[in-house]
C-alpha cells in the first residue's frame, strides 16, 4: 500500500498540490499575536504611528503570516492516505517579501516539489509555498517547507 501512496505522490511532483481559502489578517488577529509573542513593535499595533510610515498603517508580523501556513495547509492540502500523522519538519528557505496590511487577505499556494522515503517507512515532502496577498503584486512570503508523514 505504501508503494502505491509513494507512486501517487511522485506523480504529483511539480504540480500545484493545494490552494487555500483567503484568511483575513485583521487588527484583532495582529494584536492577539503581538500579545502572545510580546512583539509589540508599533508598525503592528499602533495605527496612528504606523500610518506615518511607508506602510501607511499597521501590518501583520512576518512571523504571524508564517504561522498561518498551518491553517492554510489544513485547508488546502489533500490527505495522504495511510499516514498516521504529519509533522512540520522545518524550512530550507524562507523569505518575507512584502508586508501584509491590517485587514488584508492572504492565501497559501502549495507546489509539491519532492518526495523522499525516510526511515521506518516515513515520507518527507518538500513544498514550495507562496503566501499571496489579495490584490498585491508581490507575495507576502515564499518558503521551501518540509513535512514529514509517518505511516
Amino acid at each position: 500500500m505504501r508503494d502505491a501512496i509513494d507512486k501517487k505522490l511522485q506523480e504529483a511532483v511539480g504540480r500545484e498540490w493545494g490552494l487555500s481559502r483567503w484568511f483575513v489578517m485583521d487588527q484583532a488577529r495582529i494584536d492577539a499575536f503581538a500579545e502572545n509573542t510580546e512583539d509589540r513593535q508599533f508598525i503592528h499595533v499602533d495605527p496612528d504611528r504606523a500610518a506615518r510610515t511607508e506602510f501607511g498603517g499597521t501590518v501583520a508580523h512576518g512571523m504571524l503570516t508564517l504561522s498561518m501556513l498551518s491553517a492554510m495547509a489544513i485547508d488546502a492540502l489533500p490527505q495522504v492516505e495511510g499516514a498516521r500523522l504529519s509533522v512540520n519538519y522545518g524550512f530550507e528557505k524562507l523569505r518575507f517579501i512584502a508586508p501584509v496590511p491590517s485587514s488584508g487577505r492572504i492565501r497559501g499556494r502549495f507546489v509539491l516539489t519532492e518526495v523522499r522515503p525516510r526511515g521506518r517507512g516515513d515520507l518527507m515532502l518538500w513544498l514550495d509555498v507562496t503566501v499571496e496577498i489579495e490584490g498585491g503584486s508581490r507575495p507576502a512570503l515564499t518558503a521551501e517547507w518540509l513535512l514529514l508523514y509517518r505511516f
